[in-house]
C-alpha cells in the first residue's frame, strides 16, 4: 500500500539566517582602506517602525567603471581594477535592526534601449516572515544621473526618494522600510 504525500507547505525565509547565511566578510565589498570606499549604514524597519531584528542585506553592484566580473555582463566579463572589489556584500541587521556594508560607488551602467543607468546598487533583502526575498535599488544623492534613469524615472514621483540615500559623514545613509507611510520601493523580479 502506497501513501500519496502532500505537497511541502511554502516557508518563510527565516528565522536561521544567522545559521545557514552567515558570513564574517560579506560587509566588505572591498577590503578596508581601499581608496574611496565609504560605508552604506540604514535600518531594516517594519510598518510600525520598529527594528526587523535577524534580517540579511545583500547588495550586488558594478565596479566604478560600470562593469562586472560576470559572465552575464554584455560587454564581457572584466577583472575590476580595484584590487578586492568583490561586487557582493552581504550584513546581517542587530537588535536595532541595523546594517552596513563598506564598498565604493559603481559607474553608470548601460540599459538594454541604448540609455544609461546611474549609479546604483541593487539589494536584497531577506527577513523571517518572507516568503521571497525583496529586491530594491539605492542611488545616490545629487547624481545628474538619476533625471534619466529608467528605473527611477519609470517610479511615481513622490516615492522616488525612497531609492535614494542620504549623505551621512562615514558615506551614506538608507533605510529600508517594509511598509508604512515610508514604504521603500520594491520591485518584482
Amino acid at each position: 500500500m502506497s501513501e500519496r504525500l502532500g505537497v511541502t507547505p511554502a516557508q518563510t525565509v527565516g528565522p536561521f539566517l544567522h545559521l545557514g547565511l552567515r558570513w564574517p566578510d560579506g560587509p566588505y565589498v572591498v577590503p578596508e582602506g581601499t581608496s574611496g570606499a565609504f560605508w552604506i549604514r540604514g535600518r531594516v524597519l517594519d510598518g510600525t517602525g520598529a527594528p526587523v531584528v535577524d534580517a540579511l542585506v545583500e547588495t550586488w553592484q558594478a565596479d566604478p567603471d560600470g562593469r562586472f566580473d560576470h559572465p552575464d555582463d554584455p560587454r564581457g566579463a572584466r577583472q575590476p581594477t580595484i584590487p578586492g572589489f568583490r561586487g557582493f556584500g552581504r550584513s546581517e541587521t542587530d537588535a536595532q535592526g541595523r546594517y552596513a556594508l563598506l564598498t565604493v560607488k559603481p559607474g553608470p551602467l548601460p540599459d538594454p534601449d541604448g540609455g544609461t543607468e546611474a549609479p546604483h546598487l541593487t539589494l536584497s533583502l531577506f527577513a523571517r516572515g518572507l516568503l521571497h526575498r525583496l529586491v530594491t535599488r539605492l542611488y545616490f544623492p545629487h547624481e545628474p544621473a538619476n533625471a534619466a534613469d529608467p528605473v527611477l524615472s519609470g517610479v511615481d514621483a513622490e516615492r522616488r526618494a525612497t531609492l535614494v540615500a542620504a549623505a551621512a559623514p562615514d558615506g551614506f545613509r538608507f533605510d529600508i522600510h517594509l511598509q508604512g507611510e515610508h514604504e521603500t520601493v520594491f520591485f518584482a523580479v
